[in-house]
């Protein structure tokens, strides 16, 4: 129904306004309608708070008896940091229930819908579902494999370089794209570099916005000797965000209390082929409920990610200059690719203008190679 497609895109254009601040929930909107006109709305604002159709229940109140709910995800039916939705729809009295998507939550999954349904109330699913499911492509990575919806930024020239041959790399891209990234920052729970992007740059990895408070994100520095310095700015306490250095047993033991002491969180992970074993590492930062990561290290640490099939998301700033240099670096280290039909397939591919860059979005399907 036409009606349906309508009162469902303004539930999602209601869970978009908490973008960036619901994890390790989803975004969720919801609308109450009786007789063609929204008597209540509500978005799920962050963990913890009310779910997106309770807020709505009880702005429509007596009005929801008889009414039609629109839930961009399918309500939910256990215990967990708030009460079931469904116990809430049903004794609001209403009577048809619109869902955009089911729920990927294994503890949920349908569930939601059968009990509603079990209760007599009408359940239409599906509609704009793709567009459901896209709002929330973080948490559905997240919470059906236990690792975060990696984004990987780069900002390279024309000719395809990140720096010159001298290393200099500010600034590649002009400062519209630099706010968006800072936009993204803002959006994702966590951002992570490699430790020779820290030596290199020693960078904030934190979120600026011009006369906007920003959220920063959980800095990660993946080192796999221990080579951060404890004077690094990411440590120096400008942020109230941890400072994480993933390493490995290689690191010396003086060297990590040393980085305890300016203030870092020190993350052990597993060893693999003398570097941070990734997977273990991204594991490991699921288990802290970070659903969003956000890539922005160098070529090494870029080509491990991707060969290791960890990134599903792909932002590169595509600059109109040109700085060429056979030694000029490249923003991808070797991927073992020696043949063309061997490359990685970008699809879903988007482009649009951000200042005077060029920013081309597109997704890597298929998991772990």
């Amino acid at each position: 129904m036409t009606e349906d497609r309508s009162f469902m895109q303004l539930a999602l254009d209601l869970a978009k306004e908490a973008q960036g601040r619901t994890s390790p929930n989803p975004m969720v909107g919801a609308l109450v309608v009786r007789d063609g006109q929204i008597v209540g709305r509500g978005f799920h604002k962050k963990a913890g708070s009310e779910h997106a159709e309770v807020v709505a229940l009880r702005e429509a109140g007596e009005k929801a008896r008889g009414a039609t709910l629109y839930v961009t995800l399918e309500p939910c039916c256990h215990y967990g940091r708030t009460p079931p939705c469904t116990k809430a729809i049903l004794r609001a009295g209403i009577a048809r229930v619109v869902v955009a998507m089911a729920d990927p939550n294994p503890l949920v999954a349908g569930k939601g819908i059968q009990e509603l349904r079990a209760a007599g109330v009408e359940v239409t699913a599906g509609v704009l579902g793709e567009a459901a499911a896209s709002l929330n492509e973080v948490f559905i990575k997240y919470i059906t494999t236990g690792r975060p919806f990696v984004s990987l930024k780069m900002a390279l020239t024309l000719d395809g370089k990140i720096a010159t041959t001298q290393g200099d790399s500010f600034w590649v891209s002009g400062p519209a794209a630099r706010r968006w990234v800072h936009q993204l920052r803002d959006r994702v729970d966590a951002v992570m570099v490699g430790v020779n992007t820290l030596l290199r740059d020693d960078p904030l990895l934190t979120t600026r916005l011009e006369g906007l408070k920003g959220h920063d994100p959980v800095r990660v520095i993946v080192d796999s000797r221990g080579r951060t310095p404890p004077t690094a700015r990411v440590l120096r306490g400008e942020s109230s965000s941890p400072a994480i250095i993933a390493t490995t047993p290689a690191a010396s033991a003086e060297k990590l209390e040393e980085l305890r002491r300016a203030g870092a969180e020190v993350l052990m992970c597993r060893e693999k082929s003398g570097q941070v074993d990734l997977p273990d590492l991204f594991f490991a930062l699921g288990r802290r409920e970070i659903t969003s990561l956000l890539l922005e290290g160098g070529p090494r640490l870029n080509a491990s990610a991707l060969r290791e099939g960890l990134v599903d998301k792909i932002h590169f700033f595509l600059a109109p200059k040109v700085v060429g240099g056979l030694a000029a670096p490249g923003p991808i280290g070797d991927l073992g690719i020696e043949r063309m039909p061997g490359a990685l397939a970008i699809q879903d591919l988007t482009c649009e203008r951000v200042g005077e860059d060029f920013l081309l979005t597109g997704y890597l399907r298929g998991g772990e190679r």
